[in-house]
């Protein structure tokens, strides 16, 4: 009986014995082929020696799963806010602006790049913790988890940063509170008042809002500064007005510097107003530049307007006193200009023969009427008084006197518009 009991026991480690033998050859197997993946991996740290501790310190994979579970994330469902179905709950925000990257007046809008913050609680997320440190966060866990659902009010353009990752962090402390920091550029609508430009003030705001209904605002005051506009259009347009002025001191005979000079600064004056309103937005009001420059482009047309005024005034001056005789028949106005480009009243007309004196050429003198009015004492001053068509008329039969008050009533009147323009929008 006893060696009946001793076979079998024997078979039976007979027929265990290749198991065994096959189990080890494989757990050797594995350990070799990953001893050899490893020592490729690290040979460049160790020398071809392998470190099982340092890689199993270096276990991403375990980190995350421990911080999943130690914040509890499969126990809850976070598409749902914190105390669903009661009251609501407070959501801090603040904003910090990096840059304001730019202002564009053509399409009304503004950039920047902020950082938005979010500050809440959720009682999901508390954790026990010893020394009461919070635990820092990337993206992969924000997308697990409930955030608040804020968005930008008339945004055209936005985007999260997201180089060399995700500018996103999350931090949660052990109370369960959370703050939130995401990275964005965003463009958003600016509606702008350039009744003024560019002497105006814009007040942009930018605009938060959740599905609450709440909305934050927040304002940005800009201030335009002048000294740009005044290099590049207030001063060339001062410029240009005063160079139309010039003409009053050029000969009024000389019609090709006058008017050569008169058209070039009109053309001038019309590519600095096209310059401006092409870098403008078409807006259905006056803006306080498009005043200036029509009021200067106004100033500059007068001047040439002057000119043509000088000129036909001159001509028929010129062509009455040749038919009362007191220019010779063969005067010639340009030869008169060719010599020295002035316009002389004193010239001789002794060249003329004398008329002979008929009795029927002779003129008669009628006799003064009496006067009922006494005559002036000694001391007293006759005063004689012109109409204002009689002074129209004696300043076009010498039309010289044109120029001479267009010398002082031009920049006058210029210097007064200056005035009363930077009084009111300055």
């Amino acid at each position: 009986m006893n060696f009946a009991l001793s076979v079998l026991r024997l078979m039976c480690l007979a027929w265990l014995w290749p198991v065994v033998l096959l189990k080890g050859s494989n757990t050797q197997n594995q350990r070799r082929h990953k001893d050899v993946y490893l020592g490729e991996n690290t040979r460049h740290k160790h020398g071809g020696r392998i470190d099982f501790k340092t890689k199993k310190s270096d276990s991403t994979k375990s980190l995350l799963i421990k911080s999943e579970q130690l914040l509890r994330i499969e126990d809850h469902d976070f598409a749902m806010r914190p105390g669903f179905g009661g009251s609501a709950i407070p959501v801090g925000i603040d904003v910090q602006v990096e840059s304001i990257d730019s202002i564009s007046e053509v399409n009304m809008d503004f950039t920047m790049t902020l950082y938005l913050r979010h500050y809440w609680q959720d009682d999901r997320l508390a954790f026990p913790s010893s020394n009461n440190k919070s635990r820092t966060f990337d993206a992969r866990l924000v997308k697990k988890i409930w955030v608040p659902d804020v968005f930008f009010v008339h945004s055209k353009r936005s985007f999260i940063h997201d180089t060399t990752m995700e500018n996103i962090m999350l931090r949660v402390y052990p109370d369960g509170n959370i703050l939130y920091s995401v990275r964005i550029t965003v463009t958003a609508l600016c509606s702008m008042d350039f009744s003024r430009f560019p002497l105006d003030t814009q007040n942009c705001s930018l605009e938060l809002e959740s599905c609450w209904y709440n909305r934050l605002y927040i304002n940005f005051i800009l201030r335009r500064h002048i000294f740009f506009f005044m290099l590049q259009t207030y001063f060339p347009t001062m410029l240009m007005v005063m160079l139309s002025w010039v003409s009053f001191w050029i000969d009024r005979r000389a019609v090709p510097a006058r008017v050569s000079l008169g058209i070039t600064t009109v053309l001038t004056m019309s590519t600095i107003i096209t310059g401006v309103s092409a870098s403008m937005p078409q807006v259905s009001y006056v803006k306080a530049v498009d005043i200036y420059l029509w009021a200067s482009f106004l100033f500059v047309f007068l001047s040439v307007i002057e000119y043509a005024a000088v000129n036909y005034f001159t001509t028929v001056e010129e062509m009455k006193k040749l038919q009362k005789g007191k220019l010779p028949v063969s005067y010639d106005a340009t030869q008169a200009m060719a010599y020295d480009g002035c316009f002389h009243d004193d010239i001789d007309v002794s060249p003329f023969p004398e008329l002979p004196t008929t009795p029927s050429t002779t003129r008669t003198i009628p006799p003064r009427a009496s006067s009922t009015e006494p005559p002036p004492t000694e001391g007293t001053r006759l005063w004689r008084k012109r109409s204002v068509g009689k002074n129209i008329r004696f300043i076009m039969s010498n039309s010289y006197m044109i120029d001479s008050y267009s010398r002082i009533i031009f920049p006058l009147a210029y210097l007064l518009f200056n005035i009363i323009y930077w009084c009111i929008y300055s």
